[in-house]
């Protein structure tokens, strides 16, 4: 997978490589973020860097941020399911913002890349 773990920054769990070749931070505050709001994520860091790394689609989310998604039979919700992973990509580097689990994209989404 094209993701690595990083242990030298308090906080930086992991760096994440997107299709555009821009790593991607999961911190321990974006963690807590997604699992207060979504807590059928917890345990699903896996996945999250997964769908960053190799997603099926590419939304063009809010004010300058990326959706990666990709459809999951099994998930701790129920099944087929796709998980969005909202980030955002800056120059070198970027951060996710949120993820979360629906059974339908938004068809009002412009896709920025297909696989």
């Amino acid at each position: 997978m094209k993701y690595r773990r990083i242990k030298y920054r308090v906080g930086f769990l992991h760096a994440i490589v997107s299709i555009n070749g821009v790593s991607i931070r999961l911190t321990l505050e974006r963690l807590t973020h997604i699992y207060q709001g979504h807590p059928e994520m917890r345990g699903c860091e896996d996945l999250i860097r997964e769908t960053i790394s190799f997603p099926e689609k590419v939304l063009e989310g809010d004010n300058g941020a990326l959706m990666a998604t990709r459809k999951y039979r099994k998930t701790p919700v129920t099944e087929n399911k796709y998980l969005v992973v909202v980030y955002r990509e800056e120059e070198n580097d970027g951060f996710v913002i949120t993820a979360y689990f629906t059974r339908r994209l938004p068809t009002w989404r412009k896709v920025i890349w297909q696989r």
